[in-house]
């Protein structure tokens, strides 16, 4: 009896996909651009999101499937780029390399870090140019997530103090007050999302000319 090798799935996903962007396939999907689907990849990821928290073990499943489509069908789309082409297998490829390079301690033979964030964080440094440490975070990100991941990296880096975390605050506290913020905004007329979003970026802009002074203080 043959086993089913994990992943086999995966290239019959593949297969259809090419059928429906091929000639004689769906017009529908042939006409769809990386800009036309991006509605449905925040729409899946959002839909993941819920089914995670509300959702069966089968809804899951299948809104997982659904995320995975936006995956493979952007990557079909860009096959047919006529100056930059790639593909799946070389999407596949880019993020095998970079998690066994995130993960010397797995693939490398190296001793465990103490701090594997630090470690981390160590090893996206080197993998490009980058000017900040904040170089990277997505803009398109809620205003929430996003303030959190900007916080997280200026404390790693420590271009902010972490507050305390005072008594009684848990995840129950924490939704209440963020809940009555919203709230005391509706009321006084104020959008909670852009104003979060403003504030975070000024943060952003003090913390790079901060940066600024460091590297030009060791350059001196």
């Amino acid at each position: 009896m043959t086993e089913s090798v994990p992943g086999r799935a995966l290239l019959d996903l593949v297969a259809v996909m090419d059928r429906l962007r091929s000639p004689g396939g769906c017009p529908w999907d042939a006409r769809q651009t990386h800009t036309s689907l991006l509605r449905y990849l925040v729409e899946e990821s959002y839909e993941v999101v819920d089914a995670v928290e509300n959702g069966t073990r089968a809804e899951l499943r299948d809104e997982l499937g659904d995320l995975l489509l936006q995956v493979v069908f952007h990557a079909r789309v860009a096959q047919e780029d006529p100056e930059e082409p790639f593909g799946i297998d070389d999407v596949a490829a880019a993020i095998v390399a970079k998690l066994e390079r995130r993960h010397p301690h797995v693939f490398a033979g190296e001793a465990v870090a103490e701090d594997l964030q630090a470690g981390w964080d160590a090893i996206k440094a080197t993998e490009g140019v980058r000017e900040s440490v904040l170089d990277g975070i997505p803009l398109q990100l809620p205003a929430l997530a996003r303030a959190d991941k900007v916080l997280g990296r200026l404390q790693r880096n420590g271009l902010d103090a972490p507050a305390a975390p005072g008594e009684g605050v848990d995840e129950e506290s924490v939704g209440r007050e963020l809940l009555d913020l919203v709230r005391r905004a509706h009321a006084a007329g104020v959008d909670p999302e852009a104003a979060l979003r403003v504030t975070t970026r000024r943060l952003e802009t003090a913390a790079r000319e901060t940066e600024r002074h460091r590297g030009a203080g060791a350059a001196g």
